[in-house]
């Protein structure tokens, strides 16, 4: 690959309507910009509009083949199918019901967690979905004030609930051949802000438990892919959110906890990061904090994030010497290593 071309991989977009042409702009960007992945989103967000890319099943399973008949390297056909109320394949577009996290924590037997996370698998599977930024790995121990626990997106209060949930569920999903992402790291359980909605901090909500559970999952080789939070936490860095900070990405989670996978942003359009960076700021600063893809939804701000234009911001980082071609090279290598873990289309 050339420099645009590996630049290209680095990015996973979202984009609006639930069919695609030859002409359209996500076409553009699999083909001829060579974007990394997409993600499915079925609200669009930023006209209220009740459908964007999911209308039925078949629909789902057609949309999902035609993107990947675009890209030359296979796409990261992503969403976010925690189950319960983060549940973008719901049973009113004909797909199965699904359990929250919450409610799986409250039954307490990973069997059942284990055999919930195998279908919601199976569901992705034969859509053409490969990628589900799921589980959270979140403590909420207060489920009423954390933005995690009142909507049932945590597994439990503690460390030992959360961390042998998260391992049934992802368990579930390899037996299937469909990646997971462990998410919001280093810790969202405890903040009370959203994101979504602009600055958060959780410096002193925080707690060290809340990285055990992707210390344990580091150990057993079940987590691929880590989704970071945009929550500001002192305890790590008093300048940056984690996703743009580099003694939390590289210096903590690289160096100290030992993780050598795929990290992606949560959505950079979230206002916690498009109200106090430019996208130029934040691609630099992600790439220096170690970061190997960028989300970008195009599913919260009415101006969308062209993929041609994020591209050309990081190659004039490497063409001015701000980020090395070979730091690049890095984090292609690590998706390379991710997309080669789940089976491809047609194989």
């Amino acid at each position: 690959m050339n420099l645009e071309e590996k630049i290209g991989q680095l990015f996973l977009m979202g984009f609006r309507g639930a069919d695609v042409s030859e002409e359209s702009v996500i076409a553009h960007e699999i083909r001829d910009c060579g974007i990394g992945g997409v993600i499915l989103f079925d609200k669009d967000m930023v006209y209220h509009r009740p459908v964007n890319n999911i209308e039925s099943p078949e629909q789902v399973k057609e949309l999902v083949s035609t993107l990947q008949n675009y890209a030359e390297i296979p796409l990261l056909v992503s969403i976010d199918q925690e189950g319960g109320n983060v549940n973008r394949l719901k049973p009113e577009y004909g797909f199965p019901p699904t359990k929250s996290h919450f409610a799986l924590g409250e039954i307490d037997e990973t069997i059942a967690t284990e055999a919930e996370g195998e279908l919601i698998a199976l569901t992705l599977k034969a859509h053409g979905i490969n990628l589900n930024f799921a589980p959270v790995v979140d403590i909420a121990e207060d489920m009423e004030t954390s933005i995690i626990g009142n909507r049932e997106r945590s597994f439990g209060k503690t460390k030992g609930r959360v961390t042998a949930h998260a391992e049934a569920y992802i368990k579930g999903h390899q037996r299937h051949q469909v990646l997971t992402c462990c998410k919001h790291f280093p810790g969202l359980g405890s903040a009370s802000g959203d994101t979504h909605y602009g600055f958060v901090d959780a410096t002193d909500t925080w707690k060290h438990d809340e990285v055990e559970p992707y210390r344990y999952l580091f150990s057993q080789d079940l987590c691929p892919m880590i989704m970071t939070t945009h929550v500001f936490n002192g305890a790590f860095d008093d300048k940056y959110p984690a996703t743009l900070s580099k003694k939390t990405i590289n210096d903590f989670l690289r160096v100290e906890l030992g993780f050598d996978g795929v990290v992606i942003s949560d959505d950079m359009q979230m206002q916690a990061i498009s109200d106090h960076y430019s996208l130029k700021e934040s691609l630099k600063l992600g790439l220096e904090a170690g970061l190997d893809m960028f989300c970008f939804g195009n599913n919260l701000l009415e101006e969308a994030i062209k993929a041609d234009e994020a591209i050309q911001v990081v190659k004039e980082l490497v063409e001015d010497g701000t980020i090395s071609e070979e730091r690049i090279d890095i984090s292609v290598n690590r998706i390379s290593k991710l997309k080669s873990m789940v089976t491809q289309p047609g194989a």
